[in-house]
């Protein structure tokens, strides 16, 4: 189906301002896509069915509109010659059954003039007597621009000596593509065929193969000229099917000239590759920037882990008695560093910032949080559980050691005294000697102290097991703001791939033609008024 044009345009606005807050596109973008036009000629006047014709005459200062215009009205409408050397007001001249819409704020009509008429044969054109458009005011060039989306037929009038006008060639090279063309050199009577030539040389080169210029003269002693086929080229021009033709050409034309706004829009928003190359560029950064840290955390680490070890009892028992300061100011520079070089690099693949430092921004205080949250985590682990588990192990089998050996001892040692006693009363040898106390008494001793001792020597090293612990909770905090950044760069991805598809929406939505669009026939007069 067909877009309209001014619903394009609504949508185009929708999307840019949602793209200008998340920080995909800049001001000026923002401003320049929010600037486009979405008025149209229907838009000016109230109106059931077809609407009239909108002509106006353009031109520069002196060049004689607003006398074609009043030679149109039989009697000046428009204020001309040397009451008004500068065109500096709007003039409309109209059916009286024409009801000029209220128009918006933004159009400038603080000066205008509406002339009505009753001739019913001339019903279907409004005529507009536009501000001399090379003038210094500032203000006719912006009361020019304003109206232009309003006009179907510009006839651009000109004088034999001011047919060359630069600024007018701008606006006609602008312009060209959304109205149709008719071409007044006025003054003929002063004109030569020579400027008549060059001037029709200079609209070849406009792009018009075959220009319709007509000849026209507004003295005060009425001569032989070609104003009558102008105003009968007007009038065939004034049918719904033209009108219809018209509305359709530009219509698209504006269409196009919004796709292409928006094909460059599309450009600023970054390649798919681009998003794709990221993670790894990122990695690649961060690796080396790890590195760099865990070299520099090597001394704080060692530090912290004396404390720990001299402080165990109340890290344990009071979990605000100690806090990690492995986080510095160094180690936040190296941070952003890394950051801003990453952020660096993807400006030089044409990468919007803004979206990925709002990403990045986050992160910039969370890193410390994550790196001090592992390392306390990990460094409480490991002094809950220090050594490994082959060691752990071997001391658990020693403190069982210390308490069975002795009793297998105490055990033995009885059983040998009962057994003494026994064969003593039996054959009346001496009872156990002194050397049996001596000896079992050693036995008693070694098989306690020699555990107690084991257990004391292998004693885990407190400072170590923190050392590790530490070490591993900065390797995990590594890691984790790795992912981060990581995850960081995947919502950017997948923020800017709604954003292209969105406007690859917009812009497909540009390229559908009306489908009731008639193509305009190359024999007929309309076709040499306008160009591509």
């Amino acid at each position: 189906m067909a877009y309209d044009y001014s619903s394009l345009v609504n949508t185009t606005k929708h999307w840019v301002e949602q793209a200008l807050t998340a920080g995909w596109i800049n001001t000026d973008t923002a401003q320049q896509l929010s600037n486009v036009d979405a008025r149209t000629p229907d838009t000016l006047f109230n109106h059931n069915g077809s609407r009239p014709l909108i002509v106006a005459f353009m031109g520069g200062t002196g060049v004689g509109k607003s006398s074609l215009l009043n030679r149109l009205a039989g009697k000046a409408i428009a204020r001309a010659g040397v009451e008004r050397p500068t065109s500096r007001e709007v003039t409309l001249y109209h059916h009286h059954s024409i009801a000029i819409r209220h128009l918006p704020e933004q159009l400038p009509l603080a000066q205008i003039k509406i002339a009505e008429h009753d001739d019913d044969s001339r019903k279907n054109v409004i005529w507009i007597d536009m501000p001399d458009f090379d003038s210094t005011e500032q203000s006719n060039k912006h009361q020019v621009l304003e109206w232009l989306p309003h006009i179907d037929v510009l006839i651009y009038v000109v004088s034999p000596e001011r047919y060359r006008d630069e600024k007018a060639w701008r606006l006609l090279l602008a312009e060209g593509g959304r109205h149709a063309w008719l071409f007044a050199l006025n003054q003929w009577d002063r004109g030569q065929t020579e400027q008549y030539e060059d001037f029709k040389q200079q609209l070849h080169k406009a792009g018009f193969a075959e220009p319709i210029i007509f000849k026209t003269a507004c003295a005060e002693v009425l001569q032989a000229d070609e104003f009558a086929a102008l105003e009968s080229t007007i009038r065939s021009l004034a049918t719904e099917h033209i009108v219809k033709q018209l509305e359709h050409r530009s219509s698209q034309a504006r269409k196009d000239q919004l796709k292409q706004s928006l094909q460059n829009t599309s450009e600023l928003l970054g390649s798919a590759s681009a998003f794709q190359q990221l993670p790894e560029q990122w990695q690649q950064q961060w690796r080396r920037t790890a590195q760099i840290l865990q070299q520099g955390f090597a001394w704080p680490i060692q530090q912290l882990a004396r404390h720990y070890a001299e402080q165990t009892s109340d890290l344990l028992s009071n979990p605000r008695a100690a806090k990690l300061q492995l986080w510095d100011d160094w180690a936040e520079a190296r941070f952003d560093d890394a950051l801003d070089e990453f952020v660096s690099n993807a400006d030089q693949q044409g990468i919007p910032l803004n979206p990925l430092k709002k990403q990045l921004s986050a992160l910039r205080e969370k890193a410390p949080k994550i790196i001090q949250t592992q390392s306390e985590l990990s460094a409480r682990q490991a002094l809950a559980n220090p050594g490994n588990v082959m060691h752990r192990s071997f001391l658990k089998l020693m403190r069982l050691c210390e308490i069975i050996l002795p009793l297998a001892a105490i055990c033995w040692v009885g059983y040998q005294v009962f057994i003494g006693y026994y064969h003593s009363n039996m054959s009346e040898v001496d009872y156990l000697g002194v050397d049996f106390a001596i000896h079992s008494s050693l036995l008693i001793a070694i098989s306690w102290l020699a555990p107690f001792f084991i257990l004391k020597k292998l004693k885990p090293s407190l400072e170590k097991s923190a050392l590790r612990g530490l070490n591993k909770g900065l390797n995990n905090a590594i890691n984790m703001i790795d992912g981060e950044v990581l995850l960081a760069i995947e919502n950017v991805g997948n923020q800017h791939a709604e954003q292209a598809k969105q406007l690859a929406g917009i812009i497909e939505q540009c390229s559908i033609a009306d489908a009731d669009r008639q193509s305009i026939d190359s024999n007929s007069p309309l076709s040499r008024m306008l160009i591509d």
